[in-house]
């Protein structure tokens, strides 16, 4: 029961917030991508008994690196649109997928399905670059479902942006009451994976992040048995990289995706 509740709280306020965005002005129902862009195209891929809406943007020349974007509980692949072509300038190929029951994606919502969600993305996406080498990078839900696909997949590093140390963290932090802890399951402690991670972290936060602490950002390199670095952003708000995406803030992080 604890998980359904779960599972169906996630998917509401997905949808609550992507019909806020489309109110706003930030996102359309019919949202299509321009056949005349260069290097941009779209692609439905199988996920077990679902199908998940994806969009693959490339840099004009040959990628100096590419990366698996997770995106967070209220976005759906057009929001991340103008990270991408930001990340191609810079030379960085990038894949987002939406999770299923998001948008276009079929199928419905549980840890378990956007963590193979996740998997079949990934590599998907080595398919389409091959031999280059892909890493990781989830934004807030999203830093949960990369951390937890990192011992699945074959990555070369991984970037949490404004992440969490669990998901009961997360709900004690955005204000949910300890009375109601039942309805959230004990799962997605980034400690544990990345207390066995073999690979390069990046962790970057903002520091007006309302939702998660900057110490939280800490907590969670201090937990990385391999180079952790930690960049905080300042002025940044939670969901500033991908609302106002900017080379101040994404431009390190393709230079770790290309360094590493």
């Amino acid at each position: 029961m604890r998980q359904l509740i779960f599972n169906l709280a996630v998917q509401s306020v997905g949808r609550l917030l992507l019909a806020r965005d489309i109110v706003c002005g930030w996102a359309s129902v019919n949202w299509r991508i321009d056949p005349a862009l260069a290097g941009v195209s779209r692609h439905r891929i199988q996920s077990g008994r679902s199908k998940l809406d994806t969009v693959l943007v490339r840099p004009d020349d040959a990628p100096r690196a590419c990366v698996l974007l997770c995106h967070g509980i209220g976005e759906t692949v057009q929001r991340w649109f103008g990270v991408q072509r930001l990340l191609a300038t810079q030379g960085v190929a990038s894949l987002v997928f939406n999770y299923s029951g998001y948008g276009r994606s079929k199928g419905w919502f549980s840890p378990e399905q956007v963590e193979q969600d996740a998997v079949a993305a990934f590599r998907f996406l080595e398919e389409q670059v091959s031999p280059m080498p892909v890493s990781l990078l989830g934004l807030s839900l999203g830093s949960a479902v990369a951390t937890a696909t990192l011992p699945r997949v074959r990555a070369k590093s991984l970037v949490l942006c404004a992440a969490f140390t669990s998901i009961r963290d997360a709900a004690r932090s955005i204000g949910i009451p300890r009375w109601l802890g039942f309805g959230v399951p004990p799962i997605w402690h980034a400690a544990d994976v990345l207390a066995e991670c073999d690979v390069p972290v990046l962790v970057v936060h903002g520091a007006r992040d309302g939702l998660f602490p900057v110490a939280m950002a800490h907590e969670i390199a201090q937990c990385c048995a391999t180079e952790a670095r930690v960049i905080v952003v300042p002025g940044l708000k939670h969901n500033d990289p991908f609302h106002k995406p900017t080379i101040e803030y994404w431009g390190p992080i393709a230079e770790f995706l290309e360094s590493r």
